[in-house]
């Protein structure tokens, strides 16, 4: 019976000889200098990007892959008409930097279909080059821009 209490009491003074080594601690203190900025400089944008043309290459490969890979659909873009700026950094300078592109998408299946789409700086690849994020009116299947590709528009 003995073994029994003192097996018993062992977590509680555990947990009090826990707290006793917290409140023993120093408090938490601000960084020094070196750790401020070693090595966070944070992002610099120069705010260089391409015309709304320049994205048109990059928005015609996409749309093929994501149409043949996830929704199994020969539908390709054949061409482009009205291309026109929308917007250029809409929101407060130290956003990361976007053009907003309007247009027309004309497709093999004789349809032409409004197009939404911008250029992001140091937006590609591991954020290598200018990326390009769009939506076509009536083919955002998976609805990550809906309703009528708003979320892609400033």
């Amino acid at each position: 019976m003995r073994d029994l209490l003192s097996f018993a009491k062992m977590p509680v003074l555990g947990a009090a000889a826990l707290l006793g080594a917290l409140a023993l601690t120093p408090p938490a203190q601000a960084a020094n200098f070196l750790e401020m900025n070693f090595w966070m400089s944070g992002p610099r944008y120069d705010g260089q990007l391409p015309s709304c043309e320049a994205g048109l290459t990059a928005i015609n490969s996409q749309f093929t892959e994501k149409e043949q890979t996830f929704w199994n659909s020969r539908l390709e873009i054949t061409g482009f008409t009205d291309i026109h700026e929308t917007a250029l950094r809409p929101w407060q300078s130290d956003n990361i930097p976007r053009r907003f592109c309007s247009g027309t998408a004309l497709f093999n299946d004789g349809k032409a279909r409004k197009l939404h789409y911008s250029i992001i700086e140091d937006g590609g690849f591991a954020s290598f080059g200018h990326g390009v994020e769009f939506c076509v009116v009536g083919l955002d299947r998976d609805w990550a821009y809906n309703p009528a590709c708003k979320a892609a528009r400033p």
